[in-house]
């Protein structure tokens, strides 16, 4: 008598609808990346993402329960990619402390200009709508933009350690400051659609910095 064996399992690539279904989840991210900074969280309705990545409403809440996870998600995504694009300017050793914040200001400078000014800071978008927003996002958003402000105190550290700075600065009272007036520049000009506002603070705030 015969007896019918299974195939053998293949290794290798998983099925191509698991890499699908991974695929459709970051095309999700993406999309609502791009709209959020563009939009905010509140004008913006979960057809418009699936308009963009073609897509059905099914699709959605395979991976996410609500738009409320959604956004928190999209708050974590963006928050890491922007602590290495931070990173990667703030950490670069063959520049001086100081030289490395200006040169991440003019990486965001030229980011904003590469979109005609239509994308803003997610995080500070969303600090902007917070009245609005579910409750959960608060500490999310705050815990990103202290992160920031960990990082370029860090760097702050090292210009003053370097002698670029009195060395009596409060490094931490600065990082806050600055992401507190960036910020408000960025959404002056997406308002204006120029940089001249990221320009303003950035050479009010250097200008400012206790030198030794």
């Amino acid at each position: 008598m015969e007896v019918n064996q299974q195939p053998p399992r293949r290794r290798g690539r998983p099925p191509r609808q698991r890499e699908d279904l991974a695929d459709t989840r970051e095309l999700l991210l993406r999309a609502g990346l791009e709209v959020l900074t563009e939009k905010g969280f509140s004008a913006t309705g979960i057809d418009e993402i699936l308009g963009r990545v073609g897509v059905p409403k099914g699709s959605f809440y395979h991976y996410f329960s609500s738009k409320e996870t959604f956004g928190l998600e999209l708050i974590e995504r963006y928050g890491v990619f922007f602590a290495r694009k931070l990173d990667r300017h703030l950490g670069n050793q063959a520049l001086s402390p100081l030289d490395r914040l200006h040169a991440f200001v003019v990486d965001a400078k030229d980011g904003m200009a590469r979109y005609e000014f239509r994308r803003g800071c997610l995080i500070g978008n969303l600090g902007q709508e917070m009245g609005a927003l579910p409750e959960s996002f608060r500490g999310r958003l705050k815990d990103t933009f202290e992160d920031w402000q960990a990082r370029f105190a860090a760097c702050l550290n090292e210009a003053r350690d370097a002698g670029e700075l009195a060395a009596e600065v409060d490094t931490r009272q600065l990082a806050a400051f600055f992401w507190i007036g960036w910020e408000g520049a960025v959404l002056r000009a997406k308002l204006e659609q120029s940089a001249a506002p990221l320009e303003v603070f950035a050479r009010s705030f250097f200008a400012g910095l206790p030198k030794r």
